[in-house]
């Protein structure tokens, strides 16, 4: 029997995504949630929480926790996934993923809505979401090569400090506020968990997302190809990414080269991706018109502009693409894994 309403638990509640994740579930009229379960660390527990009409206080998390609930969206990083994802999903819950703990699995389904809703169908308790990075690319990228043909991507990202968390976005503030105030910028407000080195962030661009691995790639860069190649269903396709960050609180940004199979026009891919689902083309270059991050900040979309034909490529194009790295990055990807699975009575 279809359930009507479900239960529904939040790892991570008092997080950058959980609190989006949060939000989005109070605004959404159509998800009939009969419980709603907010896990925090032992620090947060107790901390009350609005929700709708109610004051709900944070709960910590516990390998009992998951009891009768359906539903579990999980934002608290790779350790407390894999230290409780396992358990939720012995207990009968749904788990929604938002860390790279599973991706790579290969009996766990990474899932954009937009792109690929079908291998919803072999869940196996563990749904998860990609990075936010490859996540936006891919929601512009998989109707050009549906229609095209894909062969080869070279994108160079320009990521948001809230990315990192909230600590990143307090940490940004606080640099450039000493900065502006003729102060140094210290780089140690954070502790740097596994970097060797923590640089300023504020009026700085730093080429590293995260640690770099042993072919001089860093994770970020590496988890963008290969979750890229997993979620397109195209293990062969040529790809190298260069992951940024910049003092930007909220919105990535994307400088995508791309090689088609077949023909295509700028005028052509402008009309494919206007009709595409998730998706908004600003792309007008007389008008200055192209998306930023402060204008996709609070969006759920996938902003695309500055489309343009390689000067020497026959089947080269360049897109620039821009999305709210929290929302579709993460929680609104999330809900929509949710309904999905409602929709296709996976729960």
């Amino acid at each position: 029997m279809k359930k009507t309403e479900y239960h529904v638990a939040i790892v991570g509640a008092t997080g950058a995504v959980g609190t989006k994740i949060k939000e989005l579930l109070e605004q959404d009229t159509h998800f009939a949630i009969g419980q709603l379960k907010l896990l925090s660390s032992r620090r947060s527990a107790g901390t009350l929480i609005s929700f709708r009409d109610e004051q709900i206080p944070c709960e910590e998390l516990t390998a009992s926790s998951f009891e009768d609930v359906d539903i579990a969206f999980f934002s608290a990083g790779g350790e407390v996934s894999r230290q409780f994802v396992p358990i939720a999903v012995r207990s009968g819950a749904i788990v929604i993923d938002n860390t790279s703990e599973f991706r790579m699995h290969k009996e766990v389904p990474l899932v954009v809505p937009e792109v690929n809703p079908h291998v919803l169908q072999t869940h196996q308790g563990i749904v998860s979401v990609p990075n936010c990075s490859a996540l936006q690319m891919v929601t512009a990228l998989t109707p050009i090569h549906h229609t095209y043909g894909l062969e080869r991507i070279i994108v160079s990202t320009y990521q948001a400090v809230s990315g990192s968390g909230v600590g990143a976005i307090t940490e940004l503030l606080s640099q450039a506020q000493a900065s502006l105030q003729g102060e140094p910028a210290q780089a140690n407000l954070l502790p740097a968990k596994k970097d060797k080195k923590h640089y300023p962030i504020a009026f700085n661009v730093l080429p590293q997302v995260d640690v770099f691995t042993d072919n001089d790639y860093s994770f970020e860069e590496q988890k963008m190809m290969d979750e890229t190649k997993k979620i397109m269903e195209l293990p062969f396709l040529k790809m190298a990414a260069t992951c940024v960050r910049v003092p930007v609180v909220t919105g990535h940004s994307e400088s995508v080269y791309i090689e088609l199979a077949a023909p295509a026009s700028v005028s052509e891919i402008r009309e494919l991706l206007s009709r595409s689902p998730g998706v908004v083309v600003q792309d007008n270059p007389s008008e200055q018109l192209y998306p930023t991050p402060l204008q996709a900040a609070g969006s759920p979309d996938v902003f695309v502009g500055r489309i343009r034909k390689d000067p020497d490529i026959p089947n080269g194009f360049h897109l620039w693409i821009v999305s709210d790295n929290l929302l579709k990055g993460a929680a609104w990807n999330s809900l929509q894994i949710a309904h999905s699975l409602m929709e296709q009575d996976l729960i």
